[in-house]
Formats: C-alpha cells, sequence, structure tokens
C-alpha cells in the first residue's frame, strides 16, 4: 500500500503521482506529430508548436500561480488543476483545424503551473532541507515517467485509433488521476497564507535583483531548450529515411526515459556529492555527447544518445529545482514561479529554434542549435553559480 506511517512515507509516493499526471500530457504530441503533419499538411515548424503552445503556456502562468497559491492554499489550486486540464484534452480529438489544436494544447499548459509551481513550493513548506531533495528526486522521478507514458501511451494508441482517439485516452486518464491526487494528497501542515500584494511585489523585486537566482533561471532556460528541441525534431528524423519508424516505433524509442526513472531518484546523492556546479557542468557534457552520437546514422547510435541526453537533463533539473528550495527563504512559490516561467519559455523556445534549424539544415542543424544553449548554461554556470568556499571544500572530498 502507498499510504502507510506518516509524514514522508506517506507523501512520497503521491508527490511521485502528481508528476507523473502534470507530465503526462505536455510531451504527447510529440509521438503523433507526423501523423499530425500528415492530416494538416504541415510543415515541421507549424507541427511543432502544437508542443510549443503548451510549453509557452507553463511559462506565461507560472509567476502568477505561486501568487495565487500564496493566497488560496496549495491542495486546492493543485487539484482544481489537474481537473482543468482534462477538459482541452478531451476537446483536442474534434479540433478541426491545426491552429484549433494549438490553441486547446495552450490551453492545457495553462492548467500545468497549478500543479508544477504549486507543488515544489508544498514541498519546501512540509520538508526539511535534505529531504526536500529527496522530495523533488522523486517528483522529477514522476514527471520522468509521466513524460515517456505520455509519448508512449499516444504512440501506440495513435497506431491503434489515430492520434484523435489516443487523446480521449489521455482525457480519461487524466480524469482518474485528479481523483487519485484529491482523494490521497495530505493537506498543508505549515501554510500561512499571504494576501499581501505589495509585499509580493517586494518579494519579486528581491528574486529579480538576486544575481545567483537569475543565473538558475538562465540554466534552467536552456535545459528545457535541449529537451523539447530534441525530442520533437527528432521523431521527424526517425520518421525519415534510413530509419523510417511507424509511430508506434517511435513511441517506443520513447523507452529511453526509464533510464531517467532509474536515475533520478539517485540524483539528488549525486548533487549532494559532488557539489551542485559540478553536477550540472557534468551533465550538460554528458548531454551534448549524447546529441553528437545521434548524428551517426544507426538506429541503436541514435537511441543511446538520447538516452545519455535525457539522463542527463533530469539529473540537471533536479538539481536546479532543489537548489532553489534550499537556497530561497522567501516567497518560495514566487520563485518557483519565476523559474518555470524561464524554464518553460526555454522550451517554447526550443520548440521554434531548433524546428527552424531543423527545416533549414535537417536534424544536424537541430541539434547544433541546441549544443550551443547547452554551452551557454555551462558559461553562465561556470560564471555564476560558484559554490563558497565551505560548500567548494565539503564537495571535493
Amino acid at each position: 500500500m502507498f499510504f502507510l506511517g506518516d509524514g514522508l512515507q506517506v507523501s512520497r509516493p503521491i508527490v511521485w503521482v502528481i508528476g507523473f499526471f502534470a507530465f503526462l500530457n505536455v510531451y504527447s504530441m510529440q509521438a503523433v506529430l507526423p501523423m499530425v503533419m500528415q492530416d494538416f499538411h504541415a510543415s515541421p515548424l507549424q507541427a511543432g508548436a502544437t508542443v510549443g503552445a503548451t510549453v509557452l503556456a507553463i511559462a506565461l502562468v507560472s509567476p502568477f500561480m505561486g501568487m495565487l497559491s500564496d493566497a488560496l492554499g496549495r491542495k486546492v489550486i493543485l487539484c482544481s488543476s489537474l481537473f482543468l486540464l482534462t477538459l482541452p484534452t478531451a476537446l483536442i480529438p474534434l479540433a478541426p483545424t491545426l491552429s484549433a489544436i494549438v490553441l486547446l494544447r495552450f490551453v492545457q499548459g495553462l492548467a500545468v503551473p497549478g500543479i508544477v509551481v504549486v507543488l515544489i513550493a508544498y514541498l519546501s513548506e512540509e520538508f526539511k532541507a535534505g529531504g526536500v531533495a529527496r522530495m523533488t528526486s522523486t517528483y522529477v522521478g514522476g514527471t520522468v515517467m509521466g513524460g515517456f507514458c505520455g509519448r508512449f501511451i499516444t504512440g501506440h494508441a495513435g497506431h491503434l485509433l489515430g492520434w484523435r482517439g489516443a487523446f480521449v485516452t489521455l482525457a480519461v486518464l487524466n480524469f482518474l488521476g485528479a481523483l487519485l491526487v484529491l482523494w490521497q494528497l495530505p493537506a498543508s501542515r505549515h501554510f500561512v497564507a499571504n494576501r499581501n500584494a505589495r509585499g509580493a511585489l517586494h518579494i519579486l523585486r528581491r528574486h529579480l535583483s538576486n544575481r545567483r537566482f537569475l543565473a538558475i533561471c538562465s540554466l534552467g532556460f536552456c535545459v528545457l531548450f535541449s529537451l523539447v528541441g530534441s525530442f520533437t525534431y527528432v521523431n521527424l528524423y526517425l520518421a525519415q529515411p534510413p530509419f523510417s519508424l511507424s509511430t508506434a516505433g517511435l513511441a517506443n524509442v520513447f523507452g529511453v526515459y526509464l533510464l531517467g526513472v532509474v536515475i533520478t531518484p539517485m540524483a539528488g546523492r549525486f548533487i549532494v556529492r559532488y557539489g551542485f556546479l559540478r553536477a550540472v557542468l557534468g551533465t550538460l557534457a554528458l548531454s551534448a555527447s549524447g546529441l553528437l552520437l545521434t548524428l551517426l546514422p544507426v538506429l541503436s547510435a541514435v537511441i543511446a544518445g538520447l538516452a545519455l541526453c535525457s539522463s542527463a537533463v533530469f539529473i540537471c533539473q533536479s538539481a536546479t529545482i532543489s537548489h532553489i528550495a534550499d537556497n530561497v527563504t522567501e516567497g518560495r512559490s514566487l520563485a518557483t514561479g519565476l523559474y518555470y516561467f524561464s524554464y518553460y519559455a526555454g522550451g517554447a523556445a526550443g520548440s521554434w529554434v531548433a524546428g527552424l534549424a531543423f527545416e533549414g539544415w535537417g536534424w544536424p542543424g537541430s541539434v547544433l542549435s541546441i549544443i550551443l544553449f547547452q554551452l551557454l548554461a555551462a558559461t553562465v554556470a561556470f560564471a555564476f553559480l560558484q559554490p563558497p568556499a565551505r560548500e567548494a571544500v565539503r564537495a571535493g572530498g
């Protein structure tokens, strides 16, 4: 049984479940992108907008969702957002045009910050520093599995039922997930409502003047740029010769996400052992190496490269989220919202820039654009995120 005991033992499984259902939908369109392109006679960039619209909406709403949850509470916002996510998902199969799909995907994205931003604030309040790192790793593990299952389920359901039938399946799963979280998520124990808008603006100014915090946000931008850019357009690459994969075959490729499910829960210990900066620089280098490996015209090499790239990105994501949770002591939900604004803005930019590069130079162009942003992330991390001397000595052994 999931919910035996008290405290951490009660909350950890449901935190994983929340991450799963938040990300079941975000990237689900990637697996059926070639089918959507064919149905609507769309270009790669036009089809990629069905992915970019969702992450753009998440970016735009994230800062405000933090302030809203500060006023109204964590669980009510989180559960309401899960139920609201079901509606646009159910309407996507009825969409008559690609523009309508893009609009509904945007509406899907509007609901997601009420899940991901509020959950991080919930964890920051309910657990001590060491517990936060473990819980955020659990949450990221859930997001990884949700990201995988969204693509895997949509791809295989699309192969059997068409892409419209695939989204009917997702709508049913969303509703069941919302019911489960409403039933099992413990109420906040340490939440204190803050309806002082002037105070929130003061905290906002303090966050925006914190160079270290802004560097973390920049790092998040580059991280999701990499993930969205690579996993959106690699599908079009693998649907072409010499691979010519079917929709079900593309769904199977996302099995590389399962490696992230294994690696991510260990990310907290890895970050603590080697230090934040070393973990970030190492994972960025590993991710870039994986992308270069995908350039080999061999399916096994592409899959291995995607596994390296995605696993490294998941560890880097855990590092940035836990860094904010451990180091921001005021306005946590606002800080998380600002981070997610930057993070998902990077995803939207990745769907656009890597799409332009794909249309111009194919998959090698997308890879080059992504690696350039990873180099930018490494530069920002090295310049602005050096650890204090005491922490550096401890991380070095």
